[in-house]
């Protein structure tokens, strides 16, 4: 702008004498900041009658007073919203404006106090007086703040890159301490306030001062400022020089043929697919740091696989929340229905189940635990789960399992660490919500990295596996939407603790009808196919299916009837092969030709057909079974020996058995001399259970009546010696062995009743059940009554002998278990 340019002309501004000040002047209000003596600046001037002032002392002798508003906004009189205190100017220069302002180059003066206003209206004249500045201190008081303002003003000139070099210079110029001080207040940005009141500060000493504190901030605010921008700058060149570091590492890597930055990618994507979520800030915080070492790691060391191992299992895990599915209950009943049959029980729970899942989908429920013999459908039922909820399936089984890492994972310390079990199903079913089948939980071990069942409480707690820590992974993983789903072959080896976080739904074993069904409706047509004889048109009669069930798979699920099944499949698929004839429609007389000598005939280990010998129930984790219990006298000293791998509760049964038939008959002749031998075939397997009492005491009593006890008979129930039968367990798996040798006859404890009703009616269908309270309604139902009238009679007469003290000689014929042989 050239609006002064004849600026070379004017003289320097500099009032030689004070004398020429008027006592009256025009005051013109200015805004933000005031205008400091000795100074020479341009000065805009709004339009109206401020203007019309300007105008007015260019024809007097062109002296102005500036003052400065108090309030900015308030719209309240000129002459109630101004200081008292201004600067005198004198104007040097006019240049009119378009929008009727003006614009006067100004030479300061000196300070100026308002003491009355001659006229408001229309222009604004004040008379006004001219302060004597006053030291204040002594010279030398003055002269040291002098150079003190002087050096703070030099440090603050050399840290604010705004000072200009001719501020730097007219700071060197200026000797007076008054125009100094003045000077460096109206380079300093401080409030308006406090501009106000250094000029209204006379008092030099105080004027300094005021100066010195204000300088004193502005250093401390610059210092601060520029550590502020140094901190900034720091950040934006490491940034900067990653960046060109890392760019050049590419293209270093690239011309070596190392990398190909696909890596880099990959995980960038995967931080903004976190952060998108938004997944757990710990997890974030964790990827940028692995990415942060990775990106900087000589692919020649041995971290940098072990960190890109790490990141692609964070990678390929899924951290979004698992997507909503609906439940539709009539495809679940029809896909349990298709894949299983009967079950009806088992099937209902899951409906239940997966109801609650419908009307709730965010309740998290208990783990299922399927316990039941092999072969029986526990992991096919659980496919099916999966299939019915619309859900990915992943089974692992743990049987044998005895480190903990196989569960929790490895710590990443170790070479070759890996995720566990757990975080390797989610890994491959990249689903947040799958179906988990933990397989032969009951036969989980304890070695000597650990006890792998006590990592599975966290994994399978709803209210700890939120925030599931994998040692691998060292993170959190929410595994609440996890269904898992657990099975075994039995209970008692399954901790207690672990137990009490499951629901035990238990499947029996089936019946000959049962197994029929299978067999005709999935078992024959998937053989064929699994032998590539499917095509040949072979069918199979129903007699030859029972045929294959009674006398080469008696074993309570359809495993072992599969087996022999694809082995009768082989034969004919030789036959083919060869061209020699078979048998398209397979009779029972065909079975035993193609498949041999049976394995179980009409076996007459399940009758009790001599005196001595009874048919009793047990239960084992493959399912029921029957034991045909033998007793004979031999010669010896009193007492009870046993074989047959006989466990100690039953070793305790059996004395108990012994001590109380003596007191039913009332006679300790019958024994004397005579040591009771009792067997349970066969002499190799292990047997034990609280359920052969009355077993036991029935052979026994048939040994010392010598009379037979009345066949098609099988029964299951603990002793007291007191002659009480108390209840057992597994009375489905015991019928259905009974059932399925033949025996249609059961006795049982009445206690256990209300599990009879349970039990469905195709079950129980040709079988007679005898509950019992009393051993003596045992004996009355397994013998003859003219057998028992003299037991009675004598027990008449011999009763109150019982009540007698024992005499010596009895006591040493009580009953002594043998000692076992190492």
């Amino acid at each position: 702008m050239e609006l002064f340019d004849n600026l070379g002309e004017i003289e320097s501004g500099i009032i030689p004498v004070d004398s020429i000040l008027p006592p009256d002047l025009f005051l013109i209000p200015i805004k933000t900041r005031p205008v400091f003596p000795g100074i020479i600046t341009p000065l805009i001037v709004p339009g109206g009658k401020f203007a019309k002032a300007v105008d007015e002392a260019l024809k007097g002798n062109s002296f102005i007073g500036l003052v400065l508003l108090k309030d900015e906004e308030n719209e309240k009189k000129t002459e109630e919203n101004i200081y008292s205190f201004g600067v005198v100017a004198k104007i040097l220069k006019k240049v009119n404006l378009p929008d009727g302002a003006v614009n006067i180059l100004i030479n300061t003066v000196r300070r100026f106090k308002v003491e009355s206003f001659i006229s408001v209206e229309p222009l604004l004249v004040a008379k006004v007086t001219y302060p004597e500045e006053e030291a204040g201190a002594s010279k030398n008081t003055i002269k040291a703040m002098m150079r003190t303002l002087l050096i703070m003003t030099r440090e603050l000139a050399q840290n604010n890159p705004l000072f200009t070099e001719e501020m730097k210079l007219t700071m060197l110029n200026v000797n007076e301490p008054g125009k100094m001080a003045d000077f460096v207040c109206s380079i300093l940005n401080i409030e308006k306030e406090d501009y106000q009141s250094v000029i209204e500060s006379v008092n030099l000493k105080d004027r300094i001062e005021k100066v010195l504190l204000y300088l004193k901030k502005e250093i401390d605010l610059v210092s601060l400022q520029r550590e502020i921008q140094e901190n900034i700058q720091d950040k934006i060149d490491k940034q900067q020089r990653q960046f060109f570091l890392r760019e050049q590492l590419k293209a270093i890597q690239s011309e070596l043929g190392q990398k190909d930055g696909k890596y880099e990618k990959k995980y960038e994507k995967f931080l903004e697919r976190l952060k998108s979520i938004p997944a757990d800030p710990e997890v974030i915080e964790e990827v940028e740091r692995e990415m942060d070492k990775f990106f900087y790691t000589d692919q020649n060391t041995a971290d940098y696989n072990v960190i890109r191992n790490y990141m692609d299992i964070l990678e390929s895990l899924p951290w979004e929340a698992a997507p909503s599915r609906e439940i539709d209950l009539d495809k679940a009943r029809k896909t349990l229905d298709k894949d299983h049959y009967k079950l009806d029980d088992v099937k209902e729970r899951i409906l239940e189940f997966l109801a609650v899942k419908k009307l709730k989908p965010s309740e998290k429920g208990s783990i299922l635990l399927l316990v039941g013999p092999p072969g029986v459908g526990k992991t096919s039922i659980a496919k099916s789960i999966a299939e019915a909820m619309g859900r990915k399936f992943f089974r692992f089984s743990v049987g044998g399992m005895r480190d903990e890492a196989e569960i929790k994972g490895h710590r990443r310390t170790y070479i070759g660490s890996m995720p566990g079990k757990i975080i390797t199903a989610l890994r491959i079913t990249k689903e947040k919500d799958p179906v988990i089948l933990l397989d032969e939980i009951d036969k989980l071990g304890i070695g000597m990295q650990g006890d792998p069942s006590a990592a599975l409480l966290e994994v399978l707690d709803p209210e700890q596996n939120k925030s599931f820590r994998d040692h691998y992974l060292d993170l959190p993983f929410d595994l609440s939407s996890v269904f898992f789903i657990a099975t075994a072959n039995t209970l008692d080896s399954i901790s207690r603790i672990l137990l009490d976080r499951m629901e035990v739904i238990t499947l029996s074993g089936y019946i000959t009808d049962e197994k029929v069904q299978i067999f005709s409706k999935h078992l024959w047509k998937k053989v064929l196919e699994k032998n590539g004889i499917d095509s040949y048109g072979i069918q199979i009669d129903k007699k030859a299916v029972i045929s294959l069930i009674d006398h080469y798979s008696r074993e309570s699920g359809v495993r072992g009837l599969e087996k022999q099944s694809d082995k009768l499949a082989r034969k004919l698929a030789l036959n083919i092969v060869k061209g020699e004839t078979y048998p398209k429609h397979i009779q029972a007389a065909d079975v035993e030709k193609l498949l041999g000598v049976a394995k179980y005939t009409d076996d007459r280990m399940t009758k009790p057909t001599v005196p001595g010998t009874a048919l009793g129930l047990a239960w084992t984790s493959v399912g029921g079974a029957t034991l045909l219990i033998e007793a004979v006298f031999v010669k010896g000293k009193g007492g009870i020996l046993l074989t047959g791998m006989i466990g100690k509760s039953m070793e305790e049964s059996s004395s108990i058995a012994l001590s109380y038939i003596k007191n039913f008959l009332g006679s300790e002749e019958l024994f004397t001399e005579k040591t009771i031998h009792l067997h349970v075939p066969d002499g190799a397997t292990p047997k034990d259970g609280p359920s052969a009492g009355i077993t036991m005491a029935t052979a026994i009593l048939s040994l010392v009546l010598d009379k037979r006890i009345k066949l098609g008979f099988g029964m299951t129930g603990e002793l007291t010696l007191t002659g009480e039968v108390l209840p057992i367990g597994g009375l489905r798996e015991k019928i259905v062995a009974a059932k399925r040798v033949g025996v249609h006859k059961i006795i049982f404890p009445s206690d256990n009743q209300p599990q009879l009703d349970e039990i469905p009616d195709y079950v129980k269908k040709g079988m007679e059940f005898f509950p019992v309270t009393k051993f003596a309604e045992v004996a009355s139902i397994l013998f003859e009554p003219k057998a028992l009238e003299k037991v009675i009679s004598k027990k008449e007469v011999a009763a109150p002998k019982t009540q007698e003290s024992p005499s010596p000689k009895a006591k040493k014929k009580t009953i002594s278990k043998p000692k076992r042989k190492k």
